[in-house]
């Protein structure tokens, strides 16, 4: 019953909420953090051919350096909160702290056997505006994946809402992630990983002005404690930015 009540509780405050680009860039697993443990993350990107003007109050990203750290803590077995605090470095007054969002995330525990891994994540924080257009934003992230064998499958259909901002009288768009990595060793698994926004969930945007990365990445497991994610992606459409460089490096004690 405590599970359930979480689960509705998250879907709820959904009725009242972008995604964070280019800060967080990380498909996410399904499982929560351990019980009585904590993680830190260090998130870090590059960004190598973005946009060199400023559009509607927001700076551009054409080499621009992100920087964010994340610390999350699992309370139990199936819930944990995470806290996010978002920086960038760049020309031109892109260096400074940018903002910071929260997300308490919960998941349907493995006692279960469900044949899937699921969970649910709330992410909402506010950012300056000269970084987005929208300075309080909402994401609602269901987490789908499953194991199979060296084969890993993950799905994000993530859907965002502006709180606060140029958007704020829109509805949900939609962002979908996934990803698909392969063990070739008990330390090393290369795989994709895709991001897009394609618009509202009743008018996708025309195609071009849609965003679709696609990244060639590389988890090493060196130790259970240590996370380790690079990778190198690609922008498919010409609203989306292009070469980007990012790495992620974490590590979870009690």
């Amino acid at each position: 019953m405590k599970l359930l009540t979480a689960f509705v509780f998250l879907l709820l405050i959904g009725k009242i909420a972008t995604a964070q680009d280019n800060y967080e860039i990380q498909v996410y697993g399904s499982e929560t953090m351990t019980k009585k443990y904590t993680m830190v993350e260090l998130h870090s990107n590059f960004t190598g051919d973005g946009s060199t003007s400023t559009d509607k109050g927001v700076l551009p990203t054409n080499h621009v350096v992100h920087e964010t750290v994340e610390i999350t803590h699992g309370w139990n077995d199936w819930f944990e909160t995470g806290f996010y605090f978002f920086n960038s470095i760049g020309s031109d007054s892109r260096t400074t702290y940018v903002g910071s969002h929260i997300r308490p995330r919960v998941m349907l525990p493995a006692k279960y056997h469900f044949p899937v891994g699921l969970s649910l994540s709330l992410e909402v924080g506010y950012q300056k505006p000269q970084f987005c257009e929208d300075d309080w934003t909402l994401e609602i992230r269901p987490i789908i994946d499953k194991k199979i064998d060296k084969l890993y499958l993950c799905f994000n259909p993530v859907f965002d809402k502006s709180l606060h901002g140029g958007n704020a009288s829109s509805g949900y768009d939609f962002s979908p992630n996934a990803k698909i990595s392969y063990d070739i060793t008990k330390v090393f698994s290369p795989g994709l990983e895709y991001y897009g926004s394609v618009g509202g969930l009743n008018n996708f945007l025309p195609k071009q002005q849609q965003q679709h990365n696609l990244f060639l990445s590389l988890d090493a497991d060196f130790n259970p404690n240590w996370e380790f994610n690079i990778g190198y992606g690609l922008g498919l459409t010409n609203s989306t930015d292009n070469n980007i460089f990012k790495c992620i490096v974490g590590y979870r004690f009690q």
